[in-house]
């Protein structure tokens, strides 16, 4: 399914439209209720609210997993469209969810919106990988169960690399390298998503800070992107960009594999859930990698994102919800197993259920299970604000796109009387979100 990247604007969802990207929940708007009842659940029983996934047979699998829960009535709630919205003015209600899917952000937590889940899931911790729990943790306390992994990726020809006699990158200098060798009339060497003057790109905003070694945020939550590595990513970043051989434009963004099945860009970063049609366009003629460190000394990476479970902390009854989500969530590995594996290409988020998942033991599958554990890391931190996110996608799109000293970060070639740019990375380095 063609996702926007952005919720609510499309008028369905796959599992990957909510895990793009850095984002709080809206506190505010409406939007009228959808799906398969109109709120919250009866006497003793629990509203369970999902967004509308891509993929097919998942609302069914949702109602057929609540129905065999037999200590309370399970109601689903399945809503098209603007789910961010419905849930945001859901959560300000006594409408709303008691149980309801999405990715942990801190202002879930500090408006108390949401109850921390530690009790229900101790047991079960060790079994689920570090990333996801860390992914819905905070301060401390987790307030969401995994629920599915996705990982986002590059993707490339084989034929097309071995006839330009290119190796899969291992260095960002070798990635700019490949794209050049990779580029010629009809084809370009690599395709990073869509350039906006004013949002510039979303995928080198995340892909900028990884390659050095540096991080968005430090353990004690302040931002640790302030670091020489990350200038000298960013200007080879400016190299990549201006040389040349990047898709700017396509008819489709990044998330959608389109553009690499129709031979416009050799190489394109995407994610697991192109996998289905990237095969049944190309067989075995393509791989895939994780983007590239720095140096070929450097560890690379892959951006993770996960769904989490939460229960609202306005629900009628807190414990029976929460003990609904432990069943489910928890107790029931068969269903998170089909959950994760039979719709789609996903990963799940526990280590006893990667060894069963029958995709991930060989070819394409089996690399990404390897990605997953070696170079994982969360594309949304709790922590990480969409104030933060805003700043450092200005520093990227003023490097990047716009030619900026990448150390001082103010503009180059300025029209006379032209105002020069602040400082942003330096102004946000040291702030706590």
């Amino acid at each position: 399914m063609k996702g926007t990247g952005e919720m609510g604007t499309s008028a369905s969802y796959s599992r990957r439209d909510v895990l793009r990207g850095a984002g709080a929940v809206a506190l505010a708007g409406a939007l009228a209720a959808c799906g398969s009842n109109s709120g919250r659940a009866g006497a003793g029983g629990i509203s369970q609210w999902y967004h509308q996934y891509g993929e097919k047979g998942t609302q069914q699998a949702a109602e057929r997993f609540a129905k065999a829960y037999t200590k309370a009535n399970v109601q689903i709630q399945w809503t098209p469209g603007d789910y961010s919205q419905k849930l945001a003015t859901g959560l300000l209600s006594s409408s709303g969810p008691d149980v309801f899917e999405n990715q942990l952000n801190v202002d879930l937590v500090r408006a108390k919106q949401i109850v921390p889940l530690d009790d229900i899931f101790a047991a079960a911790k060790s079994d689920f990988v570090g990333p996801a729990v860390d992914a819905n943790t905070y301060d401390g306390k987790l307030y969401a169960i995994p629920m599915i992994e996705d990982m986002q990726l590059l993707f490339y020809r084989k034929s097309l690399l071995a006839k330009a006699g290119v190796q899969p990158p291992k260095s960002i200098p070798e990635l700019i390298e490949a794209a050049k060798k990779l580029t010629n009339k009809t084809v370009k060497g690599l395709f990073v998503g869509n350039f906006s003057r004013t949002n510039g790109n979303s995928v080198l905003s995340a892909l900028s800070v990884w390659p050095s070694g540096a991080d968005f945020l430090t353990p004690d939550h302040k931002v640790g992107f302030h670091q020489p590595g990350v200038v000298q990513t960013l200007q080879q970043l400016r190299q990549l960009f201006s040389s040349g051989s990047l898709l700017l434009g396509a008819p489709t963004d990044w998330s959608d594999p389109s553009a690499f099945i129709q031979g416009l860009t050799a190489m394109q970063w995407s994610g697991i859930w192109a996998i289905p049609q990237i095969k049944a366009a190309f067989g075995d003629d393509f791989g895939v990698a994780p983007w590239p460190a720095l140096t070929a000394t450097g560890k690379p990476s892959v951006p993770i994102g996960t769904w989490g479970a939460m229960v609202s902390a306005k629900s009628k009854n807190v414990d029976a919800a929460k003990q609904f989500v432990k069943w489910l969530w928890i107790d029931q590995t068969d269903d998170q197993l089909e959950w994760a594996t039979k719709y789609g290409f996903h990963i799940p988020v526990r280590t006893s259920l990667l060894a069963k998942a029958a995709a991930l033991k060989s070819g394409i599958g089996a690399d990404v299970a390897t990605f997953s554990q070696q170079y994982a890391k969360n594309s949304t931190p709790p922590e990480w604000t969409p104030k933060m996110q805003s700043a450092y996608g200005d520093v990227v799109t003023q490097v990047v796109q716009n030619g900026g000293d990448a150390e001082s970060h103010s503009s180059q070639g300025r029209r006379p009387g032209q105002r020069r740019t602040q400082t942003p990375l330096r102004l946000i380095g040291g702030r706590t979100p």
